[in-house]
């Protein structure tokens, strides 16, 4: 496929005015200017003049297939109610992708999303990057797992309040991830000591917890903390320096408020949800000018809808939100793209538009922040899933 003659987003090396992208066995074979073309050919060719190209958009926080459209607990996956800590517990064991909510994110440009746990446990489990394209969710996998998920605040709270069991404080919240990571430390230690010295010591018994845990403490893969008022967002801060582990606020409600804090701590944000009500006491600052604010304060942050709490085809409009408060409107297009990318640590195979990586581009005859708007073209892994020329 080669598409020809569009204003080209990457995201990574800047803005051609003017350029192609020639697609090849579901990937970004080149891109470049049209008088960069050369002889190059391809019996499918597109011409995009007067319209521009984009990275497919990523959504760095969502539960989409594991809280289901239009079902109650008989679709309802997102939450192992039983037990406040489920670290083992893997996204890719429960997402149906045959949701239709992964065929209105095609539709949107929205090609990329992470899926996973809620936030009922203070350890929810693990979380997955995939693709929005395609009806088994092996086929779909960018990165299996992407991040151990936490909650801090109300949520853990507030069901296991009802449970008249722990935690029922954010005392009690933080005191269970501490002694959860605490136990990995420990038989991260005992097993290291077994894989050193197998003559002196035994390996511990088998832990599935504990295993899921290891790569957190080794620095491999990060934790996403569920936090949305500030001093819920401080004990995120103060867990994750404890244990010396790579981490990412999700929400942040209230970040507007403590942006020079956030700066200064060099924490990555994945904003959002912010087209949604103030549903309970810690969204009560919630502000459609927070991803402007952190913005401004040169932090990382990427766009989120929540899906189901704001329907998934809506993160284009979310951005647009945040232009309409403020936030520069490339910097608004980073939040959806090559942002949510590197925080996730997937920028090898999507978040912008440069050679080797996949075929995931999304085409506007217009601004894609515009309501009005349709993507003209939606392509994943180098397919055709949406044409409206």
């Amino acid at each position: 496929m080669l598409l020809t003659n569009a204003k080209i987003y990457t995201m990574s090396a800047g803005v051609i005015e003017s350029g192609f992208i020639f697609v090849k066995d579901g990937k970004i074979a080149k891109v470049g200017k049209m008088d960069e073309l050369g002889g190059l050919t391809d019996e499918e060719e597109i011409n995009l003049s007067g319209q521009s190209v984009y990275p497919g958009f990523v959504d760095a926080h969502t539960h989409m297939g594991l809280f289901e459209n239009g079902l109650g607990i008989e679709g309802e996956d997102g939450n192992e109610y039983t037990d406040p800590t489920t670290p083992q517990l893997k996204a890719i064991d429960a997402v149906n992708p045959m949701d239709r909510s992964f065929r209105e994110a095609l539709l949107a440009g929205v090609t990329t999303v992470v899926t996973g746990p809620g936030s009922a446990n203070p350890i929810g489990g693990q979380l997955l990057a995939m693709k929005t394209s395609g009806v088994c969710v092996d086929d779909m996998v960018i990165k299996p797992t992407v991040a151990v998920k936490f909650a801090l605040g109300e949520n853990p709270k507030m069901i296991y309040n009802d449970k008249n069991q722990p935690p029922m404080t954010r005392m009690a919240t933080a005191a269970i991830i501490r002694e959860q990571l605490n136990k990995a430390k420990r038989y991260l230690c005992d097993k290291t000591k077994a894989e050193e010295s197998p003559s002196e010591y035994d390996w511990p018994e088998y832990d599935a917890k504990c295993e899921a845990l290891i790569p957190l403490l080794r620095r491999e893969i990060p934790a996403h903390i569920h936090a949305h008022r500030s001093d819920d967002i401080f004990t995120a801060i103060r867990i994750a320096k404890e244990f010396d582990i790579d981490y990412t606020i999700v929400h942040a409600t209230e970040g507007h408020l403590i942006a020079d804090r956030l700066k200064s701590e060099r924490v990555n944000v994945l904003s959002g949800p912010i087209l949604t009500d103030r549903s309970k006491p810690e969204l009560a600052n919630l502000s459609t000018k927070t991803p402007e604010i952190l913005a401004k304060n040169d932090i990382m942050i990427g766009i989120i809808t929540d899906h189901p709490e704001t329907p998934i085809q809506y993160l284009p409009l979310c951005a647009a939100v945040a232009v309409r408060e403020g936030m520069d409107e490339y910097e608004a297009l980073r939040a959806i793209t090559i942002n949510p990318a590197r925080i996730c640590n997937i920028t090898d195979r999507v978040g912008s538009i440069s050679e080797g990586k996949d075929a995931d581009l999304v085409v506007f005859n217009g601004s894609p922040f515009d309501v009005m708007k349709k993507p003209s073209l939606v392509i994943c892994d180098g397919k055709i899933e949406n044409k409206n020329m």
